[in-house]
């Protein structure tokens, strides 16, 4: 996964239990693509602690996916009901006892992952 993208995911998830300064600086990063420049500009903070502000907020974001994998858990499953989504595409192709089959298993990988 590029760093942009898990960057996103991991505010998406734990974006809240960041401070407003934090949250505000993180997101005009990371969601809005504001250089560290003009960051800085709008906030009236150094560039340098715009840096150093972003990276303290990827490490407290890594720190809380490391301990409940949230992000992990929804990719998980995110990949699995593109898998159902496939076999129903390809219904006409399979038998419908062997495709159900397919969905049960898959269905219940994800009730397992909740």
């Amino acid at each position: 996964m590029n760093e942009i993208l898990e960057q996103a995911l991991l505010f998406d998830f734990y974006g809240e239990l960041l401070t407003e300064h934090q949250k505000e600086i993180y997101e005009q990063f990371v969601l809005e693509d504001l250089s560290l420049g003009e960051i800085a500009k709008e906030t009236g903070i150094s560039r340098q602690g715009v840096y150093d502000l972003i990276k303290r907020c990827n490490k407290i974001l890594q720190e809380y996916e490391e301990k409940l994998h949230l992000v992990e858990k929804f990719l998980k499953i995110k990949s699995k009901v593109h898998q159902i989504d496939s076999i129903l595409n390809d219904y006409q192709e399979t038998d419908s006892r062997k495709m159900a089959e397919e969905i049960r298993k898959i269905s219940g990988e994800i009730i397992e992952e909740l």
